[in-house]
C-alpha cells in the first residue's frame, strides 16, 4: 500500500488509508476484469469447499441411514440412546467453533483445514468398527471435535475473497451439498447397505467404513489443491490479479490497522465487541431454529419416510432423495436473488414461512402420513426442506456483512455459528422414537422455530434500517473532526461511517 491519503468513497464504500496510485489502481480494473477474476477465484475455491461441506455433512448424518439399516439394534440401544448419541456430537462442536477460527488466522487455510478434514475421516471409519454404546459416544465426541472447525473456517475463508454483493451465492454453492448430502447420504446407504455380510461386517458398518477413507483421502487433498490467500496464489494469479484481490479485501473492510495484517494474536476487545452486539444473538436465533430444524429432519427424514408407508429399507432410503435435491435448488435460487438484490431479509423470511406452512399441514394431519395422506404429507415434507436450506447462506451473509474489522469478523461469524449451532442440540431430541410415526414434539418444535424464525429476521431489518438512518445524521466531515483514522477502524462496524447491509 502506498502512503495513505484522505477518506475514499470506492464501491459505496468509505475506505481510510486507501493511497491515491492503490485507488487509481483499483479503480482502472474494468467489470469485466472483475468477473474474470472472481471466476477464476470461483473455480479454484468453491468446489473444493463444497465437496469439503458435502463429505462433512454425509459423515454426521449418515448416523441416521445406519439406523434404520440395523445400527440401534446391532450395538444395543435402548430408550434414548440413540438421541444421546446425536446430541454429543455438538457438544465439542459448539464449543470449539470460536477458537477454531481463532487459531485459524495462525496458520494457512490448506493446513489447518486439511488436518481437521483427514482427522474427522479417520474418526468416521471407526464408527464402522464400534461394538457398543460407549464407543458410539466416543467416536461422536471426537468427530464434534474435529468438525468443528470446518464450517466457520470456510465461511470466514469466502468472507475473505469475496465483496459482499457476492458472498451469499459462494456460501449457497457450497452450503447446499447440505442438502445434497441428504440425497446422496440416502443412494450411498441404499447401495452400500448391500455390502451387509462383506468381511463379516454388516451393511451399516460399511457405510461408515467406506464414508470415513473418502473422506480421510479428500483431507489429504486440502494440502495440496485448497487456496489460503492472494498473497499465496502467483501460480495462478497473476501478480496484478494478486493485487486487485488485496485491495478488494482492504476496501470491503473500509480500511485496516497497518499492524493487522501481521498480528493474530486474539483480540479480547473484538471478542467483547462481539459479545456485546446485541443483532448477532438474534442473527444467531436464525441460525439456531434452522440448525434445529435441518438436523432433525437429517437424522429422522428416512424414519419419518418409513412410518409413511415405505417399509422397505431401500425405498426409504431412496424417498429421501427429492426432499434434499428440492432444498439444494432452493438454497441456490435463493442465495442468487439475495446478492442480485442486495437485500437478506426478504430471502430469509420467506423460507421460514416455508417450513412454518410445510409444518403446517403435517400438523393438520396429526402427524398421521401414511395411507391418503401419504401424497400430501410427502410434498409437505419436500416444502419444509426447500425452506430449510436456503437460510443459512443468507443468514450468514448477513452477519459476515456487517461485521467489520477482519478479526472481529472471524470471531463474529464464529460466535453466531456455533450459537446456532445449539439447534443441533435440540433437533437431536425433537424427534423422539416412542412417538413415531406421529411425532408431536418434532413437528410442533420445527413449526413454532419457522414462525419465530419470521419475526427474528423483520426485526433485525428494522434495526438495521434504524441504525442506518441514526448515523446518516451526522456528516462525514464532522465524524472524521472527532475521531482519528486509527479510532475509526478501531470501531468497525460501530463506525458512524459504516453502513449496515439490509
Amino acid at each position: 500500500m502506498g502512503k495513505s491519503a484522505q477518506v475514499r468513497v470506492i464501491d459505496n464504500i468509505p475506505v481510510l488509508g486507501l493511497s491515491e496510485e492503490d485507488a487509481a489502481f483499483y479503480n482502472s480494473i474494468t467489470e469485466k476484469q472483475r468477473k474474470t477474476i472472481i471466476r477464476k477465484v470461483d473455480l479454484r475455491l468453491v468446489p473444493m469447499l463444497a465437496i469439503l461441506y458435502l463429505i462433512s455433512q454425509l459423515d454426521r448424518a449418515n448416523i441416521g441411514n445406519a439406523k434404520i439399516e440395523g445400527l440401534s439394534e446391532d450395538l444395543h440401544l435402548v430408550g434414548n440412546q440413540y438421541n444421546v448419541v446425536l446430541a454429543l456430537f455438538f457438544i465439542p462442536y459448539i464449543l470449539l467453533e470460536v477458537p477454531s477460527n481463532v487459531l485459524l488466522r495462525k496458520f494457512r487455510p490448506s493446513v489447518y483445514l486439511g488436518s481437521l478434514v483427514t482427522l474427522w475421516g479417520i474418526i468416521m471409519t471407526m464408527h464402522g468398527v464400534v461394538n457398543n454404546f460407549g464407543g458410539l459416544l466416543a467416536v461422536r465426541l471426537l468427530l464434534g471435535v474435529f468438525e468443528a472447525g470446518f464450517y466457520p473456517g470456510a465461511v470466514y475463508l469466502c468472507a475473505f475473497w469475496y465483496m459482499p454483493k457476492e458472498l451469499a451465492t459462494r456460501i449457497a454453492y457450497f452450503y447446499c451439498t447440505s442438502a445434497l448430502s441428504g440425497a446422496f447420504s440416502g443412494l450411498l446407504a441404499a447401495a452400500i447397505a448391500l455390502m451387509d455380510g462383506v468381511g463379516g461386517y454388516e451393511g451399516w458398518r460399511w457405510i461408515f467404513l467406506l464414508e470415513g477413507i473418502a473422506t480421510t483421502l479428500l483431507g489429504v487433498l486440502c494440502f495440496f489443491f485448497l487456496v489460503d490467500s492472494p498473497s499465496l496464489s502467483s501460480g495462478w494469479l497473476s501478480p496484478g490479479e494478486i493485487r486487485f484481490l488485496e485491495l478488494q479485501t482492504f476496501v470491503k473492510q473500509g480500511g485496516r490497522f497497518s499492524e493487522q495484517h501481521s498480528d493474530k494474536r486474539f483480540n479480547w476487545y473484538e471478542f467483547k465487541m462481539v459479545l456485546t452486539n446485541w443483532r448477532l444473538y438474534l442473527q444467531a436465533y436464525i441460525l439456531l431454529c434452522i440448525s434445529a430444524c435441518s438436523y432433525g429432519t437429517k437424522f429422522t427424514l428416512p424414519s419419518i419416510i418409513k412410518a409413511m408407508g415405505f417399509t422397505n429399507n431401500t425405498i426409504a432410503q431412496l424417498m429421501t432423495v427429492p426432499a434434499y435435491v428440492a432444498g439444494g435448488i432452493s438454497s441456490i435460487l435463493f442465495a442468487y436473488l439475495s446478492d442480485r438484490f442486495l437485500w437478506r431479509m426478504p430471502f430469509i423470511a420467506a423460507p421460514m414461512l416455508l417450513i412454518t406452512i410445510g409444518y403446517a399441514v403435517v400438523m393438520g394431519f396429526n402427524g398421521k402420513l401414511g395411507g391418503s395422506h401419504t401424497g400430501p404429507g410427502y410434498f409437505a415434507l419436500v416444502l419444509t426442506c426447500m425452506g430449510i436450506y436456503p437460510v443459512h447462506p443468507s443468514a450468514t451473509s448477513w452477519a459476515a456483512n456487517n461485521l467489520a474489522p477482519a478479526n472481529r469478523r472471524a470471531i463474529g461469524l464464529a460466535f453466531c455459528i456455533c450459537m446456532g449451532n445449539i439447534g443441533g442440540i435440540i433437533g437431536s431430541f425433537m424427534y423422539l422414537d416412542k412417538e413415531a410415526p406421529t411425532y408431536h414434539t418434532g413437528f410442533g418444535l420445527s413449526l413454532a422455530f419457522g414462525a419465530s424464525g419470521v419475526l427474528a429476521a423483520l426485526l433485525l431489518e428494522l434495526s438495521y434500517i434504524w441504525a442506518n438512518k441514526q448515523k446518516s445524521k451526522i456528516p462525514e466531515e464532522e465524524v472524521r473532526a472527532q475521531f482519528s483514522e486509527d479510532e475509526l477502524l478501531k470501531l468497525g462496524d460501530k463506525s458512524l461511517l459504516f453502513k449496515y447491509t439490509l
